[in-house]
């Protein structure tokens, strides 16, 4: 036995990660909090609280492991604590750990993120002794292997998705939420982030990416209606670009093969408009088409640059036959592309004044000038464009935003002619 009492000689972190992820394999999220503190405290990591996010990112609830009924309500058992305006949710905001106030003993509080690569679940509150210099690193490595056990353990436990709920939800919000990629994505060539609303009343608006290599694919989607069988459709329409890329299908092949499944599918004239896009991240070169969507627009240093307009085809499931134009962009890095439904645009005030394109892209550009990331400009879009409609959108706004950041090495352009 070493010095510090572990058999084995191994740093503390390490052995609470190594026992973390044995505990892990035969456990529930609902008791996931208690055997993260009984492994944690034997670490010195004291009083291990874990919060997560709430479906608008406006509070963090505490991930109690009660069982099948935790976060059915919001009552006195319910500890939430709000992003705005709290260490905990400057913690969530920024992607940084914050230190506390001291206690009485003079060990302190550190406020840590949870996060699962560039997605913000939420963070974990961990107690530390004085003077313990290794604790806040040790903390962000249970912090991200907390992470992972949410998103591997969540899909099963209604008791999480009780938590991150503060309302009930509609039918059509419940199967676009489960069918949806994750919010947020990164890596070293570029960064991913998504936002809808209303959250928990969700129609006809949709977004779907995939990564294939070095291609990334994009899709924006907006059915028609607002109730339960436009969500169905949307459903139709992702389900078949999925389907039909991963066939290998091109960008009109996609459009077409969505088109047929929802004359196939759904008798009652409902129509798609949308966007589908291929980013080559090796070189910034972009693809898209538009089948009756708004366009997508482009940012670049810290000015709005230009609005992708493009020969658009017919709605998807109208069988017009009007075949839409493949249009390219060269992007440069640093871009950040806009794919957006036209809820975004359209929310109007009580006075009957659009937020508007113009007020939208603004917003954008300047979070970017602030240096906030693209998931917590998203968060402040939404927030902004509800305010700006008092809390109530008369139709579903959605926004998907990706950020190029170039190559690596830098940028190898196409050659001429496609040599």
């Amino acid at each position: 036995m070493n010095a510090e009492g572990r058999p084995d000689g191994r740093p503390r972190g390490e052995r609470l990660l190594c026992d973390l992820v044995a505990a892990s394999h035969v456990i529930s999220l609902e008791q996931l909090p208690g055997v993260v503190a009984e492994h944690a405290a034997r670490a010195g990591l004291h009083d291990v609280r874990i919060y997560v996010v709430d479906l608008q990112q406006q509070v963090l609830r505490l991930l109690t492991g009660r069982g099948a009924d935790a976060g059915r309500d919001s009552g006195p058992e319910t500890e939430e604590i709000r992003v705005e305006g709290t260490l905990a949710g400057r913690a969530y905001q920024n992607v940084a750990s914050v230190a506390g106030q001291s206690e009485h003993d003079g060990a302190h509080h550190i406020w840590v993120p949870i996060l699962d690569g560039s997605e913000r679940i939420g963070v974990m509150r961990v107690t530390v002794d004085p003077g313990d210099e290794q604790a806040e690193a040790d903390a962000e490595y249970l912090a991200g292997l907390v992470a992972l056990l949410i998103v591997s353990k969540g899909p099963t436990s209604d008791s999480l998705a009780r938590l991150v709920r503060t309302r009930d939800m509609t039918v059509s919000a419940e199967m676009q939420w489960r069918l949806l990629p994750p919010m947020t994505f990164a890596n070293d060539a570029m960064v991913i982030g998504a936002a809808l609303e209303p959250a928990y009343k969700l129609g006809g608006d949709t977004f779907d990416y995939g990564i294939a290599g070095d291609t990334v694919h994009l899709a924006v989607f907006d059915a028609m209606g607002h109730d339960t069988s436009a969500g169905i459709t949307a459903t139709l329409a992702v389900g078949a670009h999925r389907n039909s890329r991963l066939q290998g299908a091109s960008l009109v092949e996609s459009g077409r093969a969505i088109e047929e499944v929802l004359i196939e599918q759904d008798a009652s004239g409902r129509f798609v408009t949308g966007v589908l896009a291929e980013l080559d991240t090796r070189t910034g070169m972009l693809s898209w088409i538009s089948h009756g969507h708004p366009p997508p627009v482009v940012i670049r240093g810290g000015r709005w640059v230009t609005t992708l307009a493009c020969e658009p085809g017919h709605p998807l499931g109208t069988d017009l036959g009007v075949e839409p134009a493949v249009c390219r962009e060269q992007l440069e890095p640093g871009d950040r592309l806009l794919l957006y439904t036209d809820g975004i645009v359209e929310a109007r005030d009580p006075d009957k004044e659009e937020f508007g394109l113009v007020r939208f892209v603004d917003f954008i550009i300047r979070r970017n000038a602030d240096g906030l990331p693209v998931p917590e400009t998203l968060r402040r879009l939404v927030h902004s464009i509800l305010v700006h409609h008092e809390g109530r959108l008369d139709d579903d706004a959605t926004v998907l935003l990706l950020e190029w950041r170039g190559s690596g090495g830098g940028v190898r352009r196409p050659a001429p002619d496609g040599a």
